[in-house]
């Protein structure tokens, strides 16, 4: 056992001493220098010769040296050149993005259902915009405008462009983005305004097509290839801007510590000054209190006006089912962001707490919160 580990060992220390003898840099003396223990380790260990060969590098490659290192510097250049062009090109593309993106400006309440409504669907798509407190009383903001009503939307781009109705914007700006061959200015032109004056003498502006999202036969195959999902979209819209929306005031002002609670919020989002917003928090809580009591008689909603309430909500999760994240299936529809926009606009208050505690709407509204949150639509 020992002479055999004495012959390992005689081996191993053959190799290292061949190895190091290719460190060499001459030639000739190389090849002697490496080549000697290389043939005492043939003599005893083996019966084969060691036939005579130039392993160090000669002459020549120092020649082989300056083109290798030539060849990487122009590679090394025609990389340099082609980031400098790439990062020209892009600045030019951002530069032009910037010229020819249109601006957006949301003249708004902050506590407005309809404002709400809209941001939320601005919020989804990932479309930047800017907002304006409007002050409810004064409206020295929106001057500007034929409309007394907010939301206003005001893109200035190549031309500037007015819109009102928070459902006519969304339902236009998605027509765009869908067919994207038609602008903003053409689209618009399919939601033509109808006046109209009511039995007290008020006009009053409705829009045709409102909450229709208006496409070609093309379009509308392939964004709505179930025809059903289009039709339940529609329904549900019209749901929330005609049924939920009139559930808030009589809730969220059921009682005079929750109207003023409601206008504590009000005045604390809105834009008012010191001695406006004190008078509006009373006389506005009080007003709207009573208000809400002849809006209850006017829909004819139950004595406990949140049974009204958690029965919509439970209408709509019934609508939504077991099976699917959100009425538009896996991704949000515009009746989703509708219904979202309008129960966020009473988030903070009672009503809003009792509805998520009592129904089961709150799993749906987390998901629709983070879903807007992360800009989910921008994809």
């Amino acid at each position: 056992m020992a002479a055999y580990r004495m012959k390992i060992l005689g081996q191993v220390q053959a190799t290292f001493q061949y190895f190091r003898a290719l460190k060499c840099r001459s030639g000739s003396a190389a090849t002697k220098t490496h080549n000697a223990p290389l043939r005492r380790y043939l003599r005893a260990y083996s019966t084969g010769t060691l036939p005579r060969a130039k392993v160090c590098p000669g002459p020549d490659s120092r020649l082989y040296g300056r083109c290798a290192f030539l060849l990487g510097g122009g590679i090394g250049l025609y990389s340099a050149l082609k980031l400098s062009i790439q990062q020209h090109l892009a600045e030019e593309t951002l530069i032009h993005a910037l010229r020819t993106t249109p601006r957006l400006t949301l003249y708004q309440y902050k506590t407005c259902p309809q404002c709400s409504k809209l941001r939320a669907f601005l919020d989804y798509y990932g479309l930047q915009y800017d907002t304006v407190e409007v002050n409810p009383i004064m409206r020295q903001e929106i001057t500007f405008s034929g409309s007394s009503k907010v939301p206003i939307l005001v893109i200035e781009g190549e031309e500037s462009l007015e819109l009102n109705d928070a459902s006519v914007i969304m339902s236009a700006l998605k027509t765009c983005m869908i067919d994207k061959s038609k602008t903003i200015y053409e689209v618009i032109t399919y939601y033509p305004q109808l006046k109209s004056t009511n039995i007290f003498g008020i006009e009053s502006t409705e829009f045709t097509n409102r909450h229709w999202v208006m496409l070609n036969d093309i379009a509308l195959e392939l964004h709505y290839p179930d025809k059903a999902a289009r039709r339940d979209e529609v329904r549900w819209r019209h749901w929330a801007d005609d049924w939920l929306l009139c559930l808030l005031a009589p809730n969220v002002y059921r009682s005079p510590m929750e109207a003023l609670a409601a206008y504590d919020r009000v005045v604390s989002e809105g834009n008012y000054g010191p001695v406006e917003g004190f008078v509006l928090k009373y006389v506005g809580a009080f007003t709207m209190f009573f208000f809400s009591k002849l809006l209850k008689i006017w829909y004819r909603m139950e004595s406990d006006v949140r049974q009204d309430l958690y029965k919509a909500a439970d209408e709509w999760m019934a609508a939504i089912g077991k099976r699917r994240k959100f009425l538009g299936g896996e991704r949000p529809n515009l009746a989703d962001i509708s219904v979202y926009g309008v129960l966020g606009s009473i988030e903070g208050l009672q009503a809003f707490d009792d509805v998520m505690n009592h129904t089961k709407i709150r799993k749906w509204y987390k998901a629709m919160q983070k879903v807007i949150r992360e800009h989910g639509g921008q994809d």
